[in-house]
């Protein structure tokens, strides 16, 4: 069978070598060509456009970046697939979209899940990612195989949507637990705590995170290369909040970080990773 892969990014191109690895038939296409070529070299087909890799493939997986790239990447293949095809959108968009990409797949004899992800970089070149899956049970025992070649933790939460919305709360923890690290390495840096110190004994403890352990390195390093940037998750914030609206939860924490991170966006940082927002802070704070 051969399996379909569009968006080759920081998180794609690792996920799709994956799938070569466990010796599956992957077909890729990405809109910057040259972002095939490691895998081409692996021995995977690249497709020369949309409507080739959806005529030749029974499931596609996607993994870009906004709800308009979702959009526009599936008017390009939904009228070429054939009957029964399976797509799997690894990307994080509006549940409601999600919804409405499902609807409309349905009514040509197509098949969708969301399935956003989790774990970051590291995740994808580990193969450890955490999935959330929206969608049908059959269609998830389907794919769920195949997502094994990158995922650990890999769960059906609910019919199509719910991957989503299981997103959408993970970014809203995940904000927060960002603030909490900046806020608390400059407290420590302001009164004089190593910061090293404070990173392994806080994070040995209840005041222990993932940001604080795995962010507070890169703090200390001043390394904010791209990982997960502020833009991306500014556009997850931004759907988050919206959701947020729509069902009726006060998310006044999550207003407040995504306003922290819109200070990096106007600074021109909005491609440094989440950790800078512990340069905010510090500015706050009196540099």
């Amino acid at each position: 069978m051969n399996i379909g892969f569009v968006g080759l990014g920081v998180m794609g191109s690792r996920m799709a070598g994956h799938l070569l690895a466990k010796g599956h038939s992957l077909i890729v296409y990405n809109r910057t060509a040259e972002k095939t070529l490691p895998l081409k070299e692996k021995g995977a087909h690249v497709a020369k456009s949309l409507e080739e890799l959806a005529a030749n493939c029974d499931l596609i997986f996607v993994c870009v970046s906004r709800t308009e790239d979702v959009r526009e990447v599936i008017e390009g293949m939904y009228l070429h697939a054939k009957e029964g095809t399976l797509f799997v959108d690894h990307s994080t968009i509006e549940p409601s979209a999600a919804k409405d990409i499902h609807r409309r797949l349905s009514e040509k004899g197509l098949r969708f899940m969301d399935c956003p992800l989790t774990g970051g970089e590291k995740g994808a070149i580990e193969g450890t990612l955490t999935i959330f899956c929206g969608g049908d049970e059959s269609d998830f025992l389907f794919a769920k195989p195949y997502m094994e070649s990158y995922g650990k933790l890999i769960r059906l939460v609910g019919p199509v949507g719910s991957g989503q919305l299981m997103k959408m709360a993970n970014q809203i923890a995940v904000s927060l637990t960002v603030l909490s690290m900046a806020e608390c390495l400059v407290f420590c840096e302001k009164s004089g705590v190593d910061l090293e110190d404070a990173i392994e004994l806080i994070g040995s403890g209840a005041g222990g995170s993932w940001s604080l352990s795995n962010y507070g390195p890169k703090v200390v390093a001043k390394d904010f290369s791209p990982g997960f940037s502020v833009s991306l998750q500014q556009k997850d914030l931004v759907y988050a909040l919206r959701t947020a609206r729509e069902i009726g939860v006060s998310l006044l924490g999550t207003a407040l970080v995504h306003q922290l991170f819109a200070a990096l966006e106007n600074a021109g940082r909005g491609e440094d990773a989440t950790p800078a927002l512990y340069d905010v802070v510090k500015d706050l704070s009196g540099g």
